[in-house]
């Protein structure tokens, strides 16, 4: 009976979480509690008791609704009318360090104000530190929203941190320090990352810091962090459970003859530790709640059950926090330790009959990990890691004496530092040797196995189908009901990739036109700047693309980094002096794509994607260009996109050409029927045909 109560509660928290009309909500809410019902009944419940879980349930969902993200009466965006901006001077206290933003020398750092929070974007970025009061003068704008769902924008990733404003500042004198309190535990922090990384260096100094306080608190060269991203070990570097269990298991092992008094203290004082020095992320406030709870039950005389002990963790976060539910690290930290709990140790008795014991139980951890939390790797990055169980195996023993011995050089740099260049001897070659293993390992052929991201209900579906195959004693109907549901996910995402489709993504003044056939794909981006880059290689792995087969640049200007577009196809292309590179004659090809020139004198292409055609009118020009010349051959056209608002006249001139569709970048009210306009900052999508 409490198992139940504490599931209706974290499915009432879900549902208030989860983006839902109001009708679908309403929905499951009843199938909810109809199945809480039944489920009680069976149990022995009495007509009461079993009535009163009804209200658990929506009780929970009005509660995570009311507790949504949101700015207050006083925030700073409030300040704000409509869409535009406005120069405001600020005052507040910096809640963090200051974080690099790209490569030209700017910083972000969020600000606390008396009403609310708001992000400060300075470039250059000056020496700032966390807890200082300061002034700021600048310009208020609400930030960008992504232009598709597989690009994020900083909206959204504000919004997670509940700031819903940035003040971009001008120039280093927009800012002024109004008093630098101190700020013990943040300094602390810098203090022991500082020492180790001055130790050991950015990389194998920054990855014994990283073990120690978390990626989170301390940045790592993006090289080292792509590394291990790409071999399936990311869990390695962020604060969670595995570290804290280091920790308490080294304490407890020193504190093992003391009596129960001072023994609860040590491990108490241990998990305060954690805790302070990684800071309240999601992930390391559940390894606390859940290390604590677990704690206080074996000191009690009682058996833990580690199922129970991780549910209630959930539910006490969630019950502070509902929306911590939307936390990506949250919810693989979750995943990967139920499937520590329900599935590592079935699956090691399996492997038993047929390995060492050794092996057995160091493979039954990463596979249990990696499978429970494979569908949410698919929904949030549509990429698998493929070698992420050999990674995790070999690796794992260099984690443990890395991690006790990165948090006895934090302590020591803090309470003894000339003991920490004795500690960094061993140490750094240790880090050292995780490195390269990492390194080799995101260096295999299809290390990042690109599958794209599938529709959330077929996620969904993924998940239910194969519980029956993780799940310890699922009977053999069960199984093979998830055999099937598997099935059928892959044979429907597989068409819906394989499929004739052409996406158009508008972010402000860049547009990026992505057309796919069969599971192959071909880009073409009106701007060559590195945030176009940057979208286009987020875009292919998103839609399971490896590699675009050729790459067009209408943008005049040459790239800023040539590198980031030859990194993702073989062929690129690029315009120069507002002409085409193709000229009339040349063509781009294929298998099932195809990009043409429709004149010599402008930007107008013709776009094959499988049997369909599109033209491509990026500006003015390539419009009069191609009413001059008149639609090639007379084939029939799917579409055409514009790059420019038309005038009335270009209107009708492209309506007599009958296309079946018209697509423009940009905002565009009063449109004819069958056109669309992607909006300033939107994107459009469907088949090609």
């Amino acid at each position: 009976m409490p198992f139940l109560v504490v599931s209706l509660a974290l499915a009432g928290l879900a549902l208030g979480t989860v983006p839902l009309a109001a009708a679908p909500r309403l929905a499951l809410l009843l199938l909810l509690g109809a199945a809480g019902h039944w489920r009680a009944r069976r149990l022995g419940a009495r007509p009461l008791p079993a009535l009163a879980l009804l209200v658990i349930a929506p009780s929970l969902l009005l509660w995570a609704l009311w507790r949504q993200p949101q700015p207050g009466p006083q925030d700073p965006v409030q300040r704000l009318q409509g869409q535009g901006g406005r120069e405001l001077v600020l005052r507040g206290e910096l809640s963090s360090d200051p974080r690099q933003r790209g490569d030209s020398g700017g910083c972000s750092v969020p600000l606390r104000t008396a009403g609310g929070r708001t992000e400060l974007l300075l470039e250059p970025c000056p020496p700032l530190r966390q807890g200082w009061l300061v002034e700021a003068h600048g310009t208020l704008r609400r930030p960008a929203s992504g232009p598709h769902p597989l690009l994020s924008g900083p909206a959204e990733r504000l919004a997670r941190r509940g700031i819903w404003s940035q003040l971009r500042l001008g120039a280093s004198t927009d800012l002024k320090v109004l008093a630098r309190p101190a700020s013990p535990i943040a300094d602390l922090r810098r203090r022991m990352a500082a020492t180790l990384i001055k130790q050991g260096g950015e990389r194998r100094g920054g990855i014994l810091a990283a073990l120690v306080l978390g990626s989170a608190v301390v940045p790592l060269p993006a090289d080292v962090g792509a590394s291990f991203r790409a071999a399936g070990l990311s869990h390695a570097l962020a604060a969670s459970g595995f570290h804290l269990s280091v920790l308490l298991g080294a304490v407890m092992a020193l504190g093992r003859r003391l009596p129960r008094l001072p023994r609860c203290a040590l491990a108490l004082g241990a998990m305060l530790l954690f805790l302070l020095l990684a800071g309240p992320q999601p992930s390391v406030v559940r390894a606390v709640l859940m290390g604590g709870v677990a704690f206080a039950v074996l000191e009690s005389g009682g058996r833990s059950r580690p199922l129970g002990v991780l549910l209630l963790s959930v539910l006490l976060m969630l019950l502070v926090q509902p929306w911590w539910m939307q936390d990506v690290g949250f919810q693989l930290s979750v995943a990967a330790t139920a499937g520590l709990i329900l599935t590592a140790r079935p699956l090691e008795t399996a492997l038993a009959g047929r390995l060492p014991a050794w092996a057995a139980a160091g493979l039954a951890v990463p596979v249990a990990a990696s499978l429970w939390t494979l569908p949410l790797q698919l929904h949030h990055f549509g990429i698998v890691p493929l070698y992420a169980v050999p990674a995790n195996l070999l690796v794992a023993p260099l984690l443990s004496p890395l991690t006790l011995g990165a948090m006895a050089m934090a302590l020591s740099a803090v309470l003894l530092p000339p003991l920490v260049p004795l500690l960094a001897w061993p140490l750094l070659p240790l880090s050292g040797l995780l490195l390269a293993i990492t390194r080799a390992i995101a260096a295999l052929p299809m290390a990042q196995w690109q599958l794209g991201r599938p529709l959330p209900v077929l996620v969904l579906l993924f998940g239910l189908s194969l519980l029956p195959w993780l799940l310890p004693g699922a009977g053999a109907w069960p199984r093979r009901l998830g055999a099937a549901g598997l099935a059928l996910v892959l044979v429907l995402h597989l068409a819906l990739l394989g499929g004739d489709a052409l996406l158009l993504v508008h972010r402000w003044s860049g547009d990026l036109l992505v057309a796919r056939h069969r599971g192959r794909g071909a880009l073409v981006s009106g701007q060559a700047d590195g945030l176009s880059c940057s979208d286009a290689r987020k875009l292919a792995g998103g839609l399971g693309l490896e590699r675009y087969d050729w790459i067009t640049l209408l943008d005049p200007v040459a790239p800023d980094d040539p590198a980031c577009w030859s990194a993702q196809t073989s062929l690129l292309v690029s315009s120069s002096d507002g002409q085409s590179s193709l000229q009339p004659g040349q063509r781009l090809e294929s298998p099932g794509l195809s990009l043409a020139p429709l004149s010599g004198d402008s930007q107008a292409l013709a776009l094959g994607i499988g049997r369909h055609r599109w033209w491509l009118l990026p500006d003015p020009q390539s419009l009069e260009a191609w009413s001059h010349q008149g639609p090639a051959g007379g084939e029939p056209v799917a579409g055409v996109w514009l790059g420019f608002r038309p005038s009335r006249r270009q209107q009708q001139q492209l309506s007599a050409a009958a296309p079946r569709r018209v697509w423009l970048s940009g905002a565009a009210p009063g449109l004819p029927q069958g056109w669309s306009a992607s909006g300033a900052n939107g994107s459009l999508q469907g088949a090609a045909g």
